[in-house]
């Protein structure tokens, strides 16, 4: 939520980004956000990100993790793409489409995370869809994959023929604000949310006008994503402020998400990675056998071969993606890796051998020195605590 190439923006995260055709002679620009005027007004620090120009941070990248852990941070995640499905048929093709099963949607306004698979079993995109009616559905995609995964949901209805309409939502800006204190200073900052609300269950939505308010995240921390046309969004994002929360930027959502377990596009899966290589075997639903799939029989010809375990670093170093791990039972590697504000370690995401279990000692590779580590069960941190 495959990445076709993964780029470093600075020495504390890694960030996803589009691939460029080699033959082009003229550099794409970046797309821009309705808020962009804010982040540059605000001194952001810009980067290419998805073919966006989006902010990594805002001064200190440190404080906006905490800020977020500690108390309310808002970040613009309007290069995301929200999808609208309606027709007859949408819920039996998202059936068809995804590898978790949207028939576990009963209430309007839940919400599922799922894996979208090619053929092969490997991972296409990482998204939400929010159930609204058994013929309305609202899916959320990456913005490095948006074009990507539209096409292949094109594809796919027309080799289906189901009767279903899918329209994309550029019109709408997208702003998650996360920490304990999040939601409290949403409401303060925009009375009229309270009411529609103040009961969402975590993973489920509701709509209040022409907001749409969602208790999900990117964080391991309580809040909304809040999804509105895009010309309130500066609006928006002012009152939050006002309110109190923490502009934050790429950097800090990358090691936020990283410390909650969470993975990311490009980095910890692709379209060669099973969900079951990836750690998302909980996301792949097969109580239903005479449901179908693109990418179930790949699947169950080919049973997991790695896990994923979370490593801290014992000796002095930083982790980063794609480092060798040398195990007992044989080698693995480094996916997503940084050093965890909230732990004050390095952390990171292992792809290793099956009988590798949390506690052992590993060793990984970092610029030709094998240095201590240890295997931890993810998440590292959820909800301001540290669990490792």
């Amino acid at each position: 939520m495959g990445r076709r190439s993964t780029k470093r923006a600075s020495p504390h995260f890694a960030f996803e980004t589009s691939t460029i055709d080699s033959e082009l002679q003229e550099p794409l620009v970046p797309k821009q956000t309705p808020l962009h005027a804010n982040h540059v007004a605000a001194a952001a620090r810009m980067v290419d990100f998805a073919g966006w120009d989006m902010p990594v941070n805002y001064g200190s990248q440190i404080e906006e993790h905490h800020a977020v852990r500690r108390d309310a941070g808002m970040f613009d995640v309007s290069h995301m793409l929200a999808l609208d499905l309606d027709g007859p048929d949408a819920t039996s093709w998202l059936r068809g489409l995804l590898a978790n099963d949207v028939a576990k949607l009963k209430q309007a306004g839940k919400a599922l995370y799922s894996c979208m698979l090619n053929p092969d079993g490997g991972v296409i995109d990482d998204l939400i869809v929010y159930f609204f009616t058994p013929n309305s559905y609202r899916i959320v995609v990456n913005a490095g994959t948006a074009d990507k995964d539209v096409a292949w949901m094109r594809q796919r209805i027309a080799a289906t023929g189901a009767n279903v309409t899918l329209n994309s939502r550029r019109d709408l800006a997208m702003i998650a604000v996360q920490g304990p204190n999040a939601r409290a200073k949403t409401w303060q900052a925009l009375p009229g949310s309270r009411a529609a609300s103040e009961a969402l269950t975590v993973f489920s939505a509701a709509n209040a006008g022409d907001l749409m308010i969602a208790r999900t995240g990117y964080t391991g921390e309580d809040g909304f994503e809040l999804t509105l046309p895009a010309e309130r969004a500066e609006a928006v994002w002012n009152a939050l402020a006002t309110a109190g929360v923490k502009p934050c930027g790429l950097g800090a959502r990358d090691t936020l998400r990283l410390e909650a377990g969470m993975n990311l596009y490009g980095q910890d899966m692709d379209d060669s990675i099973s969900p079951l290589d990836a750690g998302l075997a909980w996301t792949v639903d097969l109580k239903d056998e005479t449901r179908d799939f693109v990418g179930k029989s790949a699947l169950l010809a080919n049973p997991a071969a790695r896990k994923v375990l979370g490593l801290i670093l014992e000796d002095k170093g930083v982790l980063r993606s794609h480092m060798a791990v040398f195990t007992a039972n044989g080698e693995g590697e480094t996916t997503s890796g940084s050093f965890s504000p909230s732990l004050e370690k390095s952390i990171a995401f292992a792809r290793l051998p099956l009988d590798v279990e949390a506690g052992e000692q590993v060793e990984v590779d970092i610029r030709g020195r094998r240095l201590r580590a240890r295997t931890v069960k993810l998440p590292f941190v959820r909800n301001g605590k540290a669990l490792v």
